[in-house]
């Protein structure tokens, strides 16, 4: 047997014996450290075969399994491939062709519903077509250089010969794989954060002396953000989960933030009142749990598990977070609700929650599109305090 057919068979059954249940790389990972005769290079062909199946979605499920990872590899490749110039060599002689074309000579059609099945949920203004080819690449890795920092991290790239691009003020996109930690030791210069998240903050506005929560921080790159445009306000960051918070932490020591308080806190409960430190504040960011659906070309795997009950659930669980978090805007206080989701549900369904049942008047809200220059997809709506 080949090395080609070997990667195909092994790509084979680590799909089939896959089931969603666990994100696709942590299961990748178990995989291989159940097999480890495999070398450094088989494993990341193999890894790179799997993401290039899941990639297409749910777009023309039927066809055989080697198939539709051969065809994977055709439309997400740029360039020829020796695993494709062994079982398709016609397809291979037109690797650098555009999508369109390789489309045309594959004989298949690109359907955006079929691809992603959830379209007739996407937000207002998202293009189904170049948001579900979007999924065929992977994102950027971007980076977001602290203050008085930029020139220094790209002196190290530089010296380094990482190819970048700067992006806005402080935006680095980087290849991805790139070892951050090892070319730039110094975690205190820049923060690992997608394009559209970092553009939230333009959002944010804080004023020195402001007391500002957030609320949903998970390992706290908002907040970073937030206290990089404004490091005189006074900051509480909370999440449901113990251990995230504690990540959150060391993520704050790294980037040299002290000037904050943390807490456990659970954001649909009844008692919620009763556990907080303070009862008013200038500011909040709402970060919400969601879909994650605009972070898929990240997580292909999500695609053909993901359920579109499960859309309605996290709109739910959002409303709820929404109804127990606004009452502690002080009036006139600064509410910024985020979601990394495509759907309307979560989107503008939200906004008009806040509306009519938060006394909230949203000033601004919409989708900020990652699809077409390698980000991630966001919504975000600012609002304050009637």
């Amino acid at each position: 047997m080949t090395r080609w057919e070997n990667y195909i068979n092994t790509a084979e059954k680590i799909i089939k014996g896959y089931n969603g249940a666990l994100p696709l790389h942590h299961s990748l990972k178990a995989f291989f450290k159940a097999n480890p005769h495999m070398g450094s290079r088989d494993r990341k062909r193999i890894q790179q075969l799997v993401y290039q199946y899941f990639r297409l979605g749910r777009w023309q499920a039927a066809l055989p399994l080697k198939e539709r990872i051969l065809l994977g590899v055709f439309l997400c490749e740029h360039a020829p491939d020796d695993l494709l110039q062994f079982f398709r060599p016609d397809w291979n002689e037109r690797a650098t062709a555009s999508l369109e074309e390789k489309l045309s000579l594959a004989g298949f059609t690109w359907d955006a519903r079929e691809a992603f099945p959830f379209a007739a949920h996407l937000s207002e203004g998202i293009d189904a077509g170049t948001f579900t080819r979007s999924h065929l690449q992977q994102p950027h890795l971007f980076i977001r250089t602290r203050p008085g920092k930029k020139q220094g991290v790209v002196r190290l790239l530089e010296a380094a010969g990482i190819p970048f691009e700067a992006v806005g003020e402080s935006a680095l996109a980087l290849p991805n794989g790139t070892k951050t930690e090892i070319i730039l030791p110094e975690k205190s210069w820049y923060e690992i954060q997608d394009l559209s998240s970092q553009e939230t903050g333009l959002r944010f506005q804080p004023e020195a002396g402001e007391h500002w929560w957030d609320c949903c921080a998970a390992s706290g790159g908002k907040s970073i953000l937030l206290h990089d445009l404004q490091p005189k306000i006074h900051l509480l960051a909370s999440d449901v989960r113990a251990s995230i918070l504690e990540n959150l932490k060391k993520r704050f020591a790294e980037a040299g933030l002290k000037n904050y308080s943390s807490k456990v806190l659970d954001l649909t409960s009844p008692s919620l009142r009763s556990e907080m430190p303070r009862t008013r504040f200038s500011g909040i960011i709402l970060d919400a749990p969601c879909s994650g659906s605009g972070t898929w070309g990240r997580t292909p795997e999500s695609i053909s598990f993901f359920k579109a009950g499960q859309i309605a659930e996290y709109a739910a669980l959002q409303k709820k977070i929404a109804r127990n978090v606004t009452p502690f805007l002080e009036p006139g206080g600064r509410l910024v609700y985020i979601t990394c989701s495509v759907f309307r549900e979560e989107n503008e369904d939200a906004v008009a929650f806040l509306q009519r049942e938060c006394g909230v008047e949203v000033e601004e809200s919409g989708v900020i599109g990652g699809y077409e220059r390698g980000a991630d997809t966001m919504f975000v709506a600012v609002g304050r305090k009637k």
